[in-house]
């Protein structure tokens, strides 16, 4: 299972430990990704979704997951995202 955000594509950086002599070794910094239940007012129901922390803050600051999938591109969604990108757009047009 890949560690990246599902709605913001935040994934796994690679720096450098820096120790006091200054010897570098490679490693990686991951984001903290946190296994959420979503509740899409729209749709009428929840989605379960892995999302960083930073990405659940910008849902909440949007004012929701409906919001926050219609305003962010789908190169930037995870799959799961994307299908729901997709009911969300069909759901006013079928009502």
């Amino acid at each position: 299972m890949s560690r990246v955000c599902e709605l913001t594509g935040k994934g796994r950086q690679v720096g450098n430990n820096v120790s006091h002599a200054n010897n570098k070794t490679k490693r990686t910094f991951l984001p903290n990704l946190q296994n959420v239940t979503l509740i899409s007012d729209s749709l009428g129901k929840s989605v379960k979704l892995r999302v960083s922390t930073h990405g659940l803050r910008s849902v909440e600051h949007v004012g929701g997951l409906d919001n926050w999938l219609l305003k962010t591109s789908e190169d930037k969604l995870g799959p799961t995202a994307r299908k729901l990108k997709r009911e969300l757009k069909k759901a006013p047009a079928a009502a």
